[in-house]
């Protein structure tokens, strides 16, 4: 399989693609990162979502089995890159994978998308769960074999190979290993299709839980 990974240089997306070897293609916008992508065994593509057309994007997809947006603007990034990042660039490669015939289409977002942001938080903080929002609701109304991925709070602690996944879980944290582990379980799992999943860490094994959503 041919999986086109957006945020190829970003820590979850360089995790998935070491699980994947040989069939990931990492996209990224710095040609310094090129090599850490192509060290993972993937293949590493040069390409700017925050300014790419949509003609470009449908070019590089052509192909492929399916697609995953683990982009971000990331920390420091003001509200502004939040929008063209978080929100733009999903929506971006989105309509590529559509026009591309790309049926399946996988998108981390984030706990907390879907409702309004809690009291207290700051302005950015508000930027990303209304971008992270707005890219789910553009990618439900596509003819795409979509999977939203919410992630609870993000963490490099080593995987467990267990995870709570669920329309609705309680807050928690999740190693960045066990989020792209479930992601490569998503892709082997058609009947996931169309659901919004949460997750943090749990009880139950990766692949014994994903087998039954």
């Amino acid at each position: 399989m041919r999986i086109v990974i957006a945020g190829g240089h970003g820590k979850i997306a360089l995790r998935l693609a070491e699980r994947l070897k040989w069939g990931a293609v990492g996209l990224v916008r710095d040609p310094a990162h090129l090599r850490d992508v192509e060290a993972t065994g993937a293949e590493a593509v040069l390409c700017d979502l925050e300014r790419a057309g949509v003609d470009e994007v449908t070019r590089i997809l052509e192909g492929a089995d399916a697609v995953v947006f683990a982009a971000g603007a990331g920390p420091g990034s003001g509200a502004a890159r939040k929008d063209t990042v978080d929100r733009g660039a999903s929506v971006l490669l989105a309509e590529a994978a559509e026009r591309a015939g790309v049926g399946r289409f996988i998108q981390i977002s984030s706990m907390g998308a879907g409702k309004p942001p809690a009291p207290g938080r700051d302005e950015v903080w508000a930027a990303y769960i209304k971008a992270k929002t707005e890219a789910e609701d553009d990618l439900r109304a596509r003819d795409l074999a979509w999977t939203i991925l919410r992630p609870g709070r993000l963490t490099d602690e080593p995987g467990t190979g267990l995870v709570r996944l669920a329309p609705e879980v309680p807050p928690g944290s999740v190693p960045r290993d066990d989020v792209a582990a479930v992601i490569v379980a998503l892709l082997g799992n058609p009947g996931t299709a169309g659901r919004t999943l949460e997750l943090v860490s749990g009880e139950t094994p990766i692949i014994d839980l994903v087998a039954t959503e």
